[in-house]
């Protein structure tokens, strides 16, 4: 079957986390990092992979000055227009690690946490995390504590409505506490029968979602093409990390990150940019 892709000199994909590797959490990227992605994509095949929906990964990867009103995208489906903007400027944009997922602008299979879980159980999940929340003390709480996405459920004890700074001193606070970690394991034996995997990504949150919704589902979408090389970057490598799946998966090419400056080093070694 010929290549959606063979218009690219290589046939190999590079796919990347957001936070921390594209841009700063909850931060748009640099002009510069936009750039280096463009002209990547003269070569090659490149592509995203979040845990994050859509919109929020959106929000961080269109180019300064898009606008947030709504677009009619050629596939069809009204979105905003940030979201119909960074499906343009990516070949594979997979959003909640990919159950939410698009191929050069045109939707690809997807899935449903709450159809994988049932109903039941997963009111059962929620009313313990909300208890849970309400008992535990941190500094400071906001809001959204629960986020129920397509195919997982994101826990944050600070809450996803905190500020820039309030998100850093979260973390500076959870590294020291191990607020999320300890939270991850009491969920993990309280549910042990549910069949989920707990992720720590980020800095205020953890990700919940069924065994093997982890970033690897991505890779099962790609592998029509059978790309020569699947290259992938991210910063949460480490076992419980969020990337550590895909980054130790025998399909890719793990590359470990710090942040976007160590991305875009990275990228303009590898093709000599």
């Amino acid at each position: 079957m010929p290549s959606d892709f063979a218009d690219r000199p290589l046939h190999k994909l590079y796919l990347f986390d957001v936070d921390l590797t594209l841009s700063l959490p909850r931060q748009g990227a640099t002009s510069e990092m936009l750039q280096v992605l463009k002209e990547i994509r003269k070569k090659a095949v490149i592509g995203f992979v979040g845990g994050s929906d859509l919109s929020k990964i959106a929000e961080q990867l269109v180019p300064d000055g898009k606008g947030n009103g709504l677009y009619t995208h050629p596939n069809g489906r009204c979105m905003p227009d940030q979201s119909a903007a960074v499906i343009d400027n990516f070949d594979y944009c997979f959003a909640e690690n990919g159950l939410t997922a698009y191929k050069l602008g045109k939707p690809l299979s997807s899935n449903s946490f709450i159809k994988q879980v049932g109903e039941e159980r997963y009111k059962k999940l929620v009313n313990f995390i909300l208890h849970y929340l309400a008992d535990l003390d941190v500094p400071i709480k906001r809001g959204t504590f629960v986020e129920f996405r397509n195919g997982m459920i994101n826990v944050s004890p600070l809450g996803r409505n905190a500020t820039v700074q309030e998100r850093n001193e979260f973390q500076a606070y959870d590294n020291v506490h191990g607020i999320r970690a300890a939270m991850v394991k009491i969920l993990q034996e309280k549910f042990a029968d549910y069949g989920l995997t707990y992720s720590i990504g980020g800095q205020i949150s953890f990700d919940v979602f069924p065994q093997g919704w982890d970033k690897t589902y991505a890779l099962g979408l790609v592998a029509d093409e059978q790309f020569d090389e699947i290259h992938f970057f991210g910063d949460k490598t480490y076992k419980g990390g969020n990337d550590y799946e895909i980054y130790s998966d025998p399909r890719t090419i793990g590359h470990a990150v710090n942040d976007p400056e160590d991305t875009l080093r990275m990228l303009k070694e590898i093709f000599a940019l």
